[in-house]
């Protein structure tokens, strides 16, 4: 069952402390980032799944804080695990979204923060440290703050397949059916981008694109998102329209009309 509504008062401190997180988080990260000696572990023997001093160093900032300013509280990181707490309310964290991207010093990796009741996420921000821009959504609120400034964010109206941005991460996206299913959605849109991370979902949130779909997903990479995105107006689901807040197959779209054009396609 969902906790109740969250009261302004208590709004306003959870969107202080999760700016606090990502506000420790910024320096932690760029300590890393474009260091000629930053090395990676894998976490997958069958692949590349990399793991980072920077990913262990920025969750490790973010636990800190949460450790002393919200101990009531859940947390669940990619690379240190699930602590359960007793308020109900859990912090879903992604310290590096996008650790290919970091090694290879690009700007589309981000902090991934969000907080989460029993029916998903309920504020989220995706921070990208070296931009300097953050983007926020949840409990009232949704808006990018960067180098131009503060707007508000808004995700694009609706339009044809044809008209559309289409981004995902890898080319090679999920299994040989995942793969044939995005490929039909590909085919109809204007043009696909590769490899963004999680600042693809941010430039939906913004009305820069129109869609992402991807597969394999966690909860500590979808939470924050899903929060920001639906904030602006967006819709994220899994694959076949139902709830994604734990993972899998995901779909965000700018709007319900292009949302059910795409998942026609995926489920044909």
């Amino acid at each position: 069952m969902a906790n109740p509504p969250v009261e302004a008062a208590e709004a306003e401190e959870l969107w202080r402390t999760a700016h606090a997180l990502a506000d420790a988080a910024r320096p932690v990260a760029l300590r890393y980032f474009r260091s000629l000696g930053l090395t990676a572990e894998n976490k997958d023997a069958g692949g590349f799944d990399p793991v980072t001093a920077a990913d262990h160093a920025t969750e490790d900032a973010i636990r800190t804080i949460l450790a002393e300013a919200r101990p009531q509280d859940g947390v669940l990181g990619e690379e240190r695990g699930h602590l359960t707490g007793t308020s109900g309310l859990t912090w879903v964290i992604d310290p590096i979204d996008g650790t290919r991207g970091f090694l290879s010093g690009t700007p589309t990796w981000g902090v991934l923060i969000a907080l989460s009741d029993a029916s998903g996420p309920v504020l989220g921000i995706i921070d990208q440290p070296y931009i300097g821009e953050r983007f926020w959504g949840g409990l009232g609120q949704a808006f990018v703050e960067g180098p131009m400034g503060r707007a508000p964010l808004q995700c694009r109206p609706a339009r044809s397949l044809e008209q559309a941005l289409l981004f995902t991460t890898f080319p090679e996206i999920g299994t040989t059916n995942e793969r044939a299913a995005f490929g039909r959605v590909a085919e109809r849109a204007r043009l696909v981008r590769y490899g963004m991370d999680c600042y693809a979902y941010a430039l939906l949130a913004a009305g820069q694109i129109d869609l992402v779909i991807e597969a394999g997903l966690h909860a500590y990479d979808v939470q924050a998102p899903i929060a920001v995105i639906e904030a602006a107006g967006g819709v994220v689901t899994d694959w076949q329209g139902g709830p994604v807040h734990q993972g899998g197959q995901v779909i965000a779209a700018a709007n319900r009309e292009i949302h059910a054009a795409a998942l026609e396609l995926l489920n044909a």
